[in-house]
């Protein structure tokens, strides 16, 4: 299974903020999206970083409440894991492992395409599992 699978089925849609905007505003993204990390653009809207829920509270341990008004760029991790459409799952997977990391922005002709989580990982092994079950048993009931 390639991430295109993955992305057919769950959206493309990406939340990204800007390097300058506040701490602050990226945990109203977060909260009010419901997710774990968000995409930093560039001025070109280029892929500048990534930032996520650990981010921040690695940010708050290290500077107290006053991150909240520090810039995005000065939390974010700038060097960013991307993939492709036609990669494939277990590669990407194992790269998150490998990494430690529960977030990769897809890319399309160097363009921010839409983003995968771990969990969308997971959600889909899962959905493939249980097609297959269902396949088997109708197999056998026949």
């Amino acid at each position: 299974m390639r991430i295109t699978d993955v992305i057919n089925h769950k959206g493309s849609a990406v939340v990204t903020a800007r390097p300058d905007d506040d701490v602050a505003h990226l945990v109203g993204l977060l909260t009010d999206n419901n997710i774990g990390a968000v995409v930093v653009a560039g001025a070109h809207g280029d892929v500048a970083g990534i930032v996520g829920e650990r981010d921040v509270v690695r940010a708050l341990a290290r500077f107290g409440a006053e991150v909240l008004g520090m810039p995005i760029s000065a939390i974010m991790t700038p060097e960013v894991h991307t993939c492709g459409m036609d990669d494939d799952l277990a590669d990407i997977a194992a790269t998150m492992t490998e990494l430690r990391i529960r977030h990769i922005p897809v890319l399309v002709d160097g363009h921010l395409a839409a983003i995968v989580s771990i969990g969308d990982l997971v959600k889909n092994r899962i959905d493939q599992l249980q097609s297959e079950q269902e396949h088997l048993v109708n197999y056998l009931h026949g």
